[in-house]
């Protein structure tokens, strides 16, 4: 049976004035059934119910915060699991979906990493995050303005699905998103930043998890970070903003002893010459068996002083969800009695 939301709206059945009806209960009301959309001949409720699903998951639990956030666990219907996380703020509510059932980057310092690759998500089991989550806290999916493709997964590396799934996202009778409220973020795939700036009819914002500014650095921590030097990454994001006019963002996890000595972040400030960017330091998020510290606060002033006398756009960002295992790094299904995520 095909999941409905992998559809693009255009492309949902029924016409006009009642693709219409349908589009509202599925992105407006957040309905899980086609039972429950009342004002569908019961025909055609019939007949969506043959033919689509609504749910791709069998099982969902949740992780709460003591900051407010909620780590969401999903279980798909074929058994692979994989998260999402909400962070709900005074002025908007945010939600960090995946894109992959674990990554195939294998960042040393990232929980998700050491999990490995179990498989690509479906435009529609991208989608069903936002719309799960949005059922799970009460709310109405349209409630949810920011949107981070930052979970699990390399999302250039499920390049299509995700650029599908960014469309949902942003069709105005889908979800609504406001291209500006949209992120990507890549380990730096050069050729996706190349792609993504010519989708003329998206427009979302660009982050590349650069996290070292010299190749020796960056290979050690990121193994797959041969694939793509540095001097391509930089390459491909200048090219992004030729073309699209919008300012990068570049996250960098502060890893003591490893990537926050100063003469590296003179190194990413030469980089970033020539670049309308911002840059997000990120204290790394402990997990079981990382092998890694995160920098000394000290240290992460130290870093943030110097790239900010070099004229760079720097802020330190707090991971939200740490104690719920839900921060940036940490999303690895970890809660008691959880598998590792990826069956055999």
């Amino acid at each position: 049976m095909q999941l409905l939301l992998d559809l693009h709206p255009d492309l949902y059945p029924l016409e006009g004035f009642r693709r219409r009806q349908l589009l509202e209960w599925v992105f407006v009301q957040g309905v899980g059934t086609f039972g429950a959309m009342t004002n569908l001949p019961a025909e055609a409720r019939a007949d969506l119910a043959a033919r689509y699903t609504l749910n791709p998951f069998k099982e969902i639990e949740t992780v709460r915060s003591s900051d407010g956030s909620v780590k969401y666990l999903f279980t798909l219907n074929d058994g692979r699991q994989m998260e999402a996380v909400y962070m709900p703020y005074l002025d908007r509510k945010t939600i960090c979906v995946s894109t992959m059932v674990g990554c195939p980057a294998r960042c040393a310092f990232c929980a998700t990493g050491a999990m490995g690759f179990g498989r690509n998500l479906t435009p529609g089991e991208i989608v069903a995050q936002v719309l799960a989550v949005a059922g799970g806290e009460g709310i109405g999916p349209r409630e949810i303005r920011n949107l981070v493709f930052m979970g699990m997964g390399e999302a250039m590396l499920n390049y299509a699905n995700t650029m599908q799934a960014a469309r949902i996202l942003l069709h105005p009778q889908a979800l609504g998103m406001s291209k500006r409220r949209v992120t990507l973020s890549t380990v730096g795939i050069a050729k996706g930043i190349r792609q993504l700036a010519a989708e003329d009819d998206l427009g979302i914002k660009l982050a590349i998890s650069l996290h070292a500014p010299d190749e020796e650095t960056r290979r050690r921590i990121i193994p797959t970070g041969a694939a793509n030097s540095i001097e391509e990454i930089m390459a491909a994001a200048r090219d992004y903003q030729s073309v699209t006019g919008r300012r990068v963002t570049l996250e960098y996890t502060m890893l003591r002893g490893v990537n926050d000595h100063l003469w590296q972040a003179e190194m990413l400030a030469d980089l970033l010459k020539g670049l309308v960017s911002h840059v997000n330091l990120i204290p790394m998020n402990p997990w079981d068996g990382s092998g890694f510290e995160s920098s000394t606060e000290e240290q992460i002033q130290a870093f943030y002083d110097v790239l900010e006398a070099r004229g760079v756009d720097v802020s330190v960002r707090r991971s939200r969800g740490k104690d719920a295992g839900a921060a940036c790094g940490q999303l690895a299904l970890k809660r008691p009695g959880a598998a590792i995520g990826i069956p055999a």
